[in-house]
Formats: C-alpha cells, sequence, structure tokens
C-alpha cells in the first residue's frame, strides 16, 4: 500500500514538472503594450512638451503613487542620453532609471528603461506623434520587453496588457489634460 502511495506521489510530481518544463516552453517570452491618444492640439506643441522626462512628473501615472520618491536626473532633459532616475519605497514604483535613447523632432522618443527593483528587467520604451486632423495630434505611448525563461511562464497569470495598459492610459489622459489646458 505505502509503494503505491510512493508510486503515485512521484508520478504526480514527474507529471508537474514536465507541465510547468512545457509551459515554459510555449510561452513566448516577449510582451509589448501601446495605448494611444488624440490631443487637441498641433504635433510640435505636444512634442515639445512630452519629450521632456521631468514632465512625466506631471502627467505620468508613477509619480502620484509615491511624490516623495527620489529623483535624479542626467544630462539634457529631451535629448538622447538624459537619464531620469528615481527611488522608492512603493514597490508599485520601484527603483530605477530612463534614459533617452533616441529623439527624432516631431516624431518619435525612443527611451530604454532599467528597472532595478523590485526585480531587475529592461525594455523599450517610445512614444510617437502623428497629425491627427486639423490640429489634432495623434500620440502612441508603448514599450516592449521580455521575460527571461522560466520566468516567461508569469505571462500565463499577468496579462501586461491589462497590468501596464490601464497606467498608460491614465498617463495618456493626464497628457491630454495638460497640454491641452495650455
Amino acid at each position: 500500500m505505502l509503494k503505491k502511495i510512493l508510486i503515485g506521489v512521484g508520478v504526480f510530481i514527474v507529471l508537474l514538472i514536465a507541465v510547468v518544463a512545457l509551459a515554459v516552453a510555449l510561452t513566448p517570452p516577449d510582451f509589448a503594450v501601446e495605448r494611444e491618444i488624440v490631443i487637441n492640439k498641433p504635433r510640435a506643441e505636444v512634442f515639445e512638451y512630452a519629450k521632456n522626462l521631468r514632465n512625466q512628473n506631471d502627467w505620468g501615472p508613477w509619480f502620484r503613487r509615491d511624490p516623495a520618491m527620489k529623483q535624479e536626473f542626467v544630462g539634457t532633459d529631451g535629448t538622447a542620453g538624459f537619464t531620469s532616475k528615481w527611488e522608492s519605497k512603493n514597490p508599485e514604483v520601484g527603483k530605477g532609471e530612463q534614459e533617452i535613447k533616441r529623439v527624432v523632432p516631431n516624431e518619435r522618443i525612443d527611451s530604454e528603461l532599467r528597472f532595478i527593483e523590485p526585480f531587475p528587467s529592461t525594455a523599450n520604451a517610445h512614444m510617437t506623434f502623428e497629425d491627427a486632423g486639423q490640429g489634432q495630434t495623434k500620440v502612441k505611448w508603448g514599450f516592449a520587453g521580455a521575460m527571461p525563461r522560466p520566468m516567461n511562464v508569469f505571462l500565463l497569470l499577468v496579462d501586461m496588457n491589462d497590468a501596464v495598459g490601464k497606467d498608460f492610459q491614465d498617463g495618456l489622459n493626464s497628457l491630454k489634460a495638460i497640454v491641452e489646458k495650455s
């Protein structure tokens, strides 16, 4: 009887390991999130405000979660190489930095996000700006990254599009309100 129980437990453990290994192998490690909004201001005006990372304190959702976070800025804001560093005790904000990698005037800003806490990871972020009619600008804000195997199995449990997409939409809504008010 004990032998049958041990065999059953052994088979269960082997099957569980096989299921987890299969999930890790079949789950794509890459993820991407993007949201967009139309702002009732000309593209050059929207771009000029949005290109400065310091302005994210006004419209980005994360500063609101911890206005007391420590911040450091290095370089010339709105240009390639400018880096915004942050550190917060709030785990939703954590510790990390964002570096502007490329700026295409009135069209695109590419940056690299380097998260240090609560867990290390890197992602590429972008904002694009397109004409959307007379005096209107379509802004797209997104990021893409990858979770290394076996951590990618968490993408089965957390929908990055839902988890981060809401923050991106909230940020874009705030950006719209600020830029349209000016």
